[in-house]
């Protein structure tokens, strides 16, 4: 006589965990801080090292020791690093990545209980505290050993901005109405955060990590897909305004964000027809805050707005119980 096993959910396991997968977002980071170095030069590598160091001795501080194994503080940290501005003061990085898991992601609970992306809570913060630093871009290819004066400024004291600033595609078309020609945004010879300019790298790390299963293929697709639908319309009927939809895939931190913030685990829905919805309202944001807002990049805040809605999102698409009612 066979005995009966009662169990509980989940029945269906991942042999993945998160240390693995932490580690597999991490490692796909790595071409990307190659890239950058080769574009801002060595500053890049030293602003992720500050973000990330800061990041995980913050988690030390305010989280039991055992949640550093994880690898998520660490993430955290890069992620932040990578959408500053390469000429931002590193103790501002170091203060945003602080906040980022301390207040983004501690203070919610700690892993999978934060409501918000915490790194981009943490640039959100820098946004709000620093906002010329924060909108103040380095040209790229400015000397591999060259370090922007204010990197080094001391805590709270300023320093004049770099004779080797440079505008941004998003801002140099929403300024002074110029268009950036598509092969610099996509070699990633163009102004703007560090992991943000070369699109074609960011495009294979994000099919890597589909291949590795990482995240759910409709997240991205449906905010790459909206981008491109609803700035087409809008190019068409205000050129002025919205910027034709190669310009809008390739440029700003678009990309970067689809593959990394928007594939977030934690703050994005679970069902598939909430992901859908998700990705499609993310798209139409930043397509209308880049058009129509007062700054040229929309990205942070449209995740961070739709990181709000997740919680309603997942109410409201769940399958309904098998025996229950409709």
């Amino acid at each position: 006589m066979s005995k009966l096993l009662l169990v509980s959910s989940p029945f269906v396991r991942d042999e993945r965990n998160t240390p693995q997968l932490m580690r597999d977002v991490i490692g796909s980071l790595v071409p990307i801080l190659i890239m950058s170095m080769w574009v801002f030069g060595v500053i890049a590598l030293l602003m992720v090292a500050v973000t990330g160091a800061t990041a995980v001795v913050t988690e030390r501080l305010v989280t039991s020791k055992r949640s550093l194994h994880d690898g998520s503080a660490l993430l955290t940290g890069l992620l932040l690093g990578f959408v500053l501005p390469p000429g931002l003061p590193l103790w501002m990085g170091a203060l945003g990545s602080a906040f980022a898991v301390g207040l983004g992601k501690a203070a919610f609970g700690g892993l999978g209980a934060n409501i918000f992306n915490p790194a981009l809570l943490g640039r959100a913060f820098l946004q709000a505290a620093f906002p010329e630093a924060m909108t103040t871009w380095v040209a790229p290819q400015m000397g591999f050993w060259q370090l922007p004066e204010r990197s080094l400024a001391w805590p709270l004291m300023g320093s004049h901005v770099d004779g080797i600033s440079a505008a941004t595609p998003l801002g140099g078309f929403k300024f002074q109405g110029l268009t950036t020609d598509l092969s610099e945004m996509v070699v990633g010879t163009t102004a703007g955060s560090l992991g943000e300019t070369a699109t074609w790298l960011l495009v294979l790390c994000g099919l890597w990590l589909a291949l590795r299963k990482a995240f759910d293929w409709r997240l991205p697709v449906s905010t790459l897909f909206s981008v491109a639908l609803l700035s087409w319309v809008l190019h068409a009927t205000v050129p002025e305004r919205c910027a034709d939809p190669m310009t809008m895939l390739g440029s700003g931190g678009l990309m970067f964000a689809a593959v990394f913030m928007v594939t977030d685990p934690v703050t994005t829905p679970v069902t598939a027809k909430g992901m859908w919805l998700f990705g499609f309202g993310t798209g139409v944001l930043v397509v209308l805050i880049r058009s129509f807002g007062g700054l040229p990049e929309g990205v942070m805040y449209a995740v961070l707005l739709m990181n709000a809605v997740t919680p309603w999102i997942n109410r409201f698409t769940q399958p309904r119980v098998f025996g229950g009612l409709a």
